[in-house]
């Protein structure tokens, strides 16, 4: 299970136990998802340079106090959903170099009465808790100056002793999950000046006056503060942002899946006092139930004017009131994308005076449908240099349109239009119309530099004299079917050509030139799997620059040839060798068996028509319809056989008779000679008899020697029943009439018994 960097992933193994046989040589152990419940002091003991170890998602409910002395090199430990009851230090004891340390999800009701961690003196990430989590105690975290993320899972936890958390100094990324109000606020009192991000999950804010435990957040040095489903109502979003204003530190602010019980009419008006710091807000998947009669936010107009940066995405946004617009007098960054955003609604969002520094703005994934309407409404942003408007379902394209005049970037993508026109913005440096099934592109636009063209359709490049600049060309996924030598002289001065998965027809004349004639910094040619070419070369995205042709690789007609010549005499090897060794009576009777098999082994006794079955050969005929038949079916009691000339249904598969009748015959009767060895009618009885009868070791075949024959005779494929005639007695048909009575006599003693 490792690989050559001696990574070992033995993940979901079904392992009850760690491995045995751990040498030095590996350096991360994947044991994750396995049955194991107890790491033994000696598991572990020659891995000496493991570096990562995950033990996550097992049964681990106790550990060895010197199960990891050896790991003095490990950087990762994932003890995650487990069932470890406690927390030992001597685990930890000599872990010097760990970073980071996945406790979470295990049955542990606190940490101990002391610090765990106090020898990870190099200690980076610490996530900890679990539903049983209940109790952190002063001194738990003692020994840790500096975490980059501390993630506390205490959805149940319930005491927290005031200073547990103060000897960590700094603290880059926390996460919490805490339900008690009242504790939260006692921790958020002891990282007030420590952490740089706090991010809150699953929390509910339901009253205001729940609110006023949580003031001291205000106090919070914290850059960025994170909600992460959280409940919030009309009632305590007012708390809330007058708690974040006052945070002297806050830069950032971000709601995800978070859900608002209201529609934004708030009871009291926020008293703003603008503060200096918060540039950035960002909302995802903000569920507000009553979407369709929310407010115009008019309380909040005054916080809006300083932000830089604004993120609403998947939020149902189907428009932003004007004032509101026109309040984000700071605003360069705004990325509104998968929301409800129409044409209407677009025009009366960026109002005249709407959005004045605005320089990105991002309306992807809305419901606009009208691309002139679309840049109307956006022509009079004067700053604007990126737009992209891709996965919007314009479906035409006019003429003419009108555009931010210093536009520089424009995503197009997967936007349904059939064409380019004149629409285009002419100064345009960076252009993106993939996936619009595009047939040809003869724009003018002597400014450009990028250029994306994936998956259209592509027949020939765009011509270079129209584009002069061009650096960056990618036509990946397009019908593309070869580069004339007067393509490749005009783009000569590109840094980046992209043409992947394209329909080219390799020649090496056109690999050659490539190679040596174009001077295009890097050219990206990826073969499909049906190409027919010259050379086995797989490009598939590599770089044409790198590549070396033989003269082998150039000569098409010899290797197809070759080739040739070669699977011809493969097929008439394999027919050969079928033949010699009966391949062909293998599949047959494989086939004819698997038939068989399907049906019971022996049919039920109201089923059993004759004594017996007679397989004989054609040339045995008249000594087995004459004379046998007639003795045995005029017996007292009368014997009834079933022979294929007389008892065979007509029109039925002859394998299905054959099977058929042995099944419905208490006995099989073989008439052995040297006609019956060499008759292909006799193999078919003989085969399907070796298969249903010899295979039950009963007594069911009786074998009648017409004349002598030996047991060589017999082919080898029919291995059973050779070794019958030399280890069983069978009959054997006597010249002289005096013995022949006692010859019948003993057939139908056979035949009864």
């Amino acid at each position: 299970s490792c690989d050559a960097s001696q990574l070992c992933n033995c993940s979901s193994m079904g392992l009850d136990f760690i491995p045995l046989g751990l040498t030095a040589k590996i350096t991360v152990l994947n044991l994750s998802q396995n049955r194991i419940k107890h790491v033994r002091s000696q598991d572990l003991q020659q891995a000496v340079n493991l570096r990562a170890l995950l033990l996550q998602s097992n049964q681990i409910s106790s550990v060895d106090e010197d199960s990891f002395q050896s790991l003095a090199k490990l950087e990762l430990l994932d003890l995650s959903n487990n069932s470890l009851a406690h927390l030992s230090p001597v685990w930890f004891g000599h872990l010097f170099s760990l970073q980071h340390l996945h406790l979470q999800g295990n049955s542990y009701r606190d940490l101990g009465k002391s610090s765990p961690f106090s020898s990870l003196r190099n200690l980076s990430s610490l996530h900890l808790g679990n539903p049983q989590f209940s109790v952190i105690r002063q001194g738990n975290f003692e020994g840790i100056d500096l975490l980059h993320k501390l993630w506390i899972d205490g959805s149940n936890l319930s005491h927290y002793e005031q200073g547990s958390l103060k000897s960590i100094k700094k603290i880059n990324h926390m996460i919490i999950n805490i339900r008690n109000s009242n504790v939260f606020s006692e921790i958020v009192r002891d990282i007030l000046h420590s952490v740089t991000w706090l991010e809150v999950r699953r929390i509910a804010f339901n009253i205001a006056a729940e609110m006023q435990v949580l003031r001291v957040m205000s106090l919070s040095f914290a850059k960025k503060i994170s909600f992460r489903w959280t409940l919030l109502t009309d009632a305590t979003v007012p708390e809330i942002v007058s708690i974040l204003e006052d945070m002297p530190k806050l830069v950032e602010l971000e709601l995800i899946d978070c859900r608002l019980l209201g529609t934004g009419q708030w009871k009291m008006q926020i008293q703003a006092k603008k503060s200096q710091t918060l540039k950035i807000f960002t909302i995802e998947k903000l569920s507000i139930e009553e979407f369709y009669l929310f407010t115009d936010l008019q309380a909040v107009e005054s916080l809006l004017s300083l932000f830089t940066r604004v993120t609403v995405q998947k939020t149902k946004v189907f428009l932003v009131p004007c004032r509101i617009s026109q309040s984000l007098l700071s605003l360069e960054y705004l990325d509104l994308s998968a929301n409800l955003l129409g044409d209407q609604s677009l025009e009366h969002s960026a109002c005249q005076g709407a959005w004045p520094s605005l320089q990105t703005l991002n309306l992807s994934q809305n419901s606009l449908s009208d691309l002139e309407m679309t840049s109307k409404s956006l022509s009079h942003l004067g700053k604007l240099i990126v737009l992209d408007i891709s996965q919007n379902n314009f479906g035409e394209i006019p003429d003419m349109c009108e555009w931010p005049e210093n536009l520089k970037y424009l995503n197009l993508s997967s936007t349904q239009i059939p064409k380019v026109t004149n629409c285009i913005p002419p100064r345009l440096e960076v252009l993106d119309v993939s996936a619009n099934n595009l047939k040809e592109f003869g724009l003018q636009l002597p400014f450009l530099k990028e250029l994306y063209l994936t998956r259209n359709q592509l027949k020939t490049l765009p011509g270079a004299a129209p584009i002069p600049n061009l650096v960056s060309l990618s036509v990946r996924r397009n019908k593309l079917n070869s580069f004339s030598k007067e393509e490749f002289e005009s783009f000569k001065r590109m840094e980046l050509l992209d043409a992947g998965d394209n329909n080219f027809i390799c020649s090496c004349e056109f690999l050659s030139f490539i190679h040596h004639e174009a001077r295009i910094g890097q050219v990206l040619v990826g073969w499909p799997d049906k190409y027919v070419c010259d050379s086995p070369l797989a490009l598939r995205g590599a770089q044409v620059g790198t590549v070396h042709l033989s003269l082998m690789e150039c000569q098409r007609s010899l290797v197809v040839s070759l080739i040739c010549v070669l699977v011809f005499l493969v097929i008439l090897l394999l027919v050969a060798v079928g033949y010699k060794y009966h391949v062909v009576w293998y599949l047959r009777m494989t086939w004819a068996w698997l038939q068989a098999k399907r049906k019971p082994r022996r049919a039920p006794p109201k089923d059993v028509c004759y004594d017996a079955f007679v397989s004989y050969s054609e040339n045995d005929s008249d000594w087995v319809e004459n004379t046998m038949v007639r003795e045995l079916e005029q017996a007292c009691p009368p014997f009834r056989l079933c022979l294929h000339k007389r008892d065979f249904v007509p029109g039925k598969w002859i394998v299905d008779n054959i099977i058929d009748s042995i099944e419905k015959s208490r006995k099989t009767l073989f008439v052995l000679s040297e006609h019956f060895v060499q008759s292909e009618w006799c193999k078919y009885e003989l085969d399907f008899s070796h298969f249903r009868l010899f295979d039950e070791n009963n007594d069911a075949a009786i074998l009648v020697l017409l004349e002598p024959i030996q047991s060589k005779a017999i082919p080898k494929r029919f291995c059973k029943l050779r070794k019958i005639m030399n280890t069983k007695t069978y009959l054997e048909w006597p010249l002289e009439e005096e013995q022949q009575e006692m010859f019948w006599f003993n057939l139908k003693i056979a035949l009864r018994s």
